[in-house]
């Protein structure tokens, strides 16, 4: 009886330790978002309303000036065309992969996976090498001196940079059609091209639409790419990047990163509304029988796509060539030389930024993943209550402009009682917590393939919340887990635009020091590091990939 006793204690005792731990962990879960993203937005918004310490409206006042309306002139003029321009090319690419088989549809898939591995300015550093005043192609080959400089240089280099991420989106949705459609309409004696028109067409046009407003907003805030490429011309993403580091004033800097917010939250709403658009219009089911049934476009129309595509993959190959090229070569007096100079001098000065960015990387990779797991588990599993606020501020870094959340932890983190700036814990922070949505979205998809049965018997059996979420959700996540984290070191080996303003000599990084090699003409080293960069990204790459083909076998 007292054995007894004693043991109903124990359990009791331990329960009752287990739910303090998960209402702790809970507690950690909403409190760093509210700290480390919701604080920092509203500290810059609070900041562009002061000017030397008084509250005032001067830094908006000042922003309506004919220079200023200029730039933001400047900036929807190119940001719309480069948009328009690669989600139409997108939508070429994605339409030719889907009326392929399946072996090349999913080695041009592939190829759209591995030609997003790189810096978003590394294209700028392969423009300039292959046809700049000095280029390889137009100068050396063909005697010619381009300036690659100016508007047209960065509608170009935006528009190339997004088509692989747009294509993925597109082919996915392409592939969520219901293939009885296309055959219903066949069936009822359309051509192709009139069910291209009036079937594939409005089943993916939601998608089209989320593509453009997601390109839309990503330019808008690409300020690497005029700065390196644009030469005069000038754009609001830049001229708020110069304020901030040629005359450090940050309230005429917040005032100038706010206005990108509200084009940014239209084309999220966009990107949203059509989203639910897709899950409303897509069952994703293809009859037993029909795998195989590949949608033939007309000859001149499939030669037209193919011709796109090829040129694209051309276009990459060129691009990544060319970086290798300049790692190991000098272009002098219109002649290549090769040298290990550029390797030499990037292995004994740029190691330890190397070492920075893979250990950043994995530390946001892991911490990131985890708390965007946690956040769907209470939000969608455990239903507790105000937490779809707490995941909607999860989502504010992927929708706000990454030189605004970067501004935030600088404006958020430079006084008591929390100073962080200048320290390596404000990178990682900032890192881990401008991805946190893409776990909490990977698991809010994998939650709706989940039995919550499984929980529940394993509460039935016993189990404290805690144990469930260690010894349920999280082994069943995993494959969840591996591609958040995946995504996020990717992004952290590569991102420039969140951290530019927060790393120091002592904590700067290879994404950094390879930026402002390429601003200041050393694209020697800069296509070293570049190439280190690529390698390291795709190695991980590919070995999640075999991990997670592993798992499924």
């Amino acid at each position: 009886m007292i054995n007894n006793t004693k043991d109903k204690g124990r359990v009791d005792f331990t329960l009752s330790f287990d739910s303090i731990i998960d209402q702790l962990i809970l507690l950690i879960v909403v409190i760093s978002l509210i700290l480390f993203i919701l604080y920092p937005i509203i500290m810059v918004i609070s900041t562009s309303f002061f000017s030397k310490g008084n509250l005032t409206l001067d830094n908006y006042r000042n922003l309506l000036n004919y220079r200023n309306l200029k730039l933001i002139k400047n900036s929807l003029f190119v940001v719309s065309i480069s948009s328009i321009l690669s989600t139409f090319f997108s939508c070429c690419i994605a339409l030719f992969a889907f009326t392929q088989r399946e072996k090349i549809s999913r080695t041009i898939y592939r190829g759209l996976m591995l030609s997003m591995i790189s810096p978003p300015f590394v294209s700028s550093l392969a423009l300039i090498t292959l046809f700049g005043r000095r280029g390889i192609i137009t100068h050396n080959l063909l005697g010619l001196s381009v300036n690659p400089y100016g508007w047209q240089g960065i509608v170009l280099l935006q528009t190339l940079g997004h088509i692989p991420l747009s294509s993925i989106m597109l082919i996915s949705a392409l592939n969520s059609i219901d293939r009885r459609q296309i055959l219903a309409s066949k069936d009822l004696g359309a051509d192709t091209l009139e069910t291209l028109k009036n079937v594939i067409i409005p089943a993916i046009f939601p998608a089209i639409l989320s593509t453009l407003f997601l390109s839309f907003t990503m330019n808008l805030a690409d300020f690497g790419t005029p700065i390196i490429i644009g030469g005069k011309f000038k754009m609001l993403a830049t001229e708020t990047y110069m304020t901030i580091f040629s005359s450090g004033d940050l309230g005429k800097a917040a005032s100038m990163s706010v206005l990108l917010i509200p084009p940014a939250l239209l084309a999220f709403w966009f990107y949203r509304k059509n989203l639910i658009e897709i899950d409303n219009k897509s069952t994703g089911t293809k009859p037993i029988g029909n795998e195989d049934y590949n949608f033939e476009l007309p000859v001149w129309l499939k030669a037209i796509l193919s011709v796109i595509t090829i040129s694209f993959f051309i276009i990459v190959m060129l691009k990544y060539g060319s970086i290798l090229l300049s790692a190991l070569s000098i272009n002098s007096s219109g002649k290549l030389r090769f040298t290990l100079k550029h390797i030499d001098e990037v292995k004994f000065s740029y190691i330890p930024a190397f070492i920075r960015s893979i250990v950043f990387a994995i530390i946001a990779g892991v911490v990131s993943s985890i708390l965007g797991i946690l956040l769907s588990y209470y939000t969608h599993r455990r239903k507790i209550k105000g937490m779809k606020y707490i995941e909607f501020i999860s989502a504010l870094p992927y929708i706000i402009p990454g030189i605004f959340f970067g501004l935030g932890y600088i404006v958020g983190f430079n006084k008591e009682p929390l100073i962080l700036t200048g320290t390596t814990a404000i990178v990682v922070l900032n890192s881990t917590f401008r991805h946190i949505s893409v776990a909490n979205k990977a698991t809010n998809a994998a939650f709706t393939t989940i039995d919550t049965r499984i929980e529940d018997a394993a509460r039935d059996l016993g189990a404290s919340k805690i144990r469930t979420i260690i010894d349920i959700v999280f082994p069943l996540l995993k494959p969840v887990f591996l591609t958040s984290f995946i995504n996020t070191f990717t992004a952290c080996m590569t991102t420039v635009g969140a951290i530019i303003f927060l790393v120091s000599p002592k904590n700067v990084v290879a994404s950094i020091v390879m930026f402002k090699n390429i601003q200041n003409g050393g694209y020697g080293p800069a296509a070293v590091m570049a190439s280190i960069l690529i390698i390291i990204t795709v190695s991980v790459n590919l070995i999640a990939i075999r991990l997670l083909n592993k798992r499924e076998v």
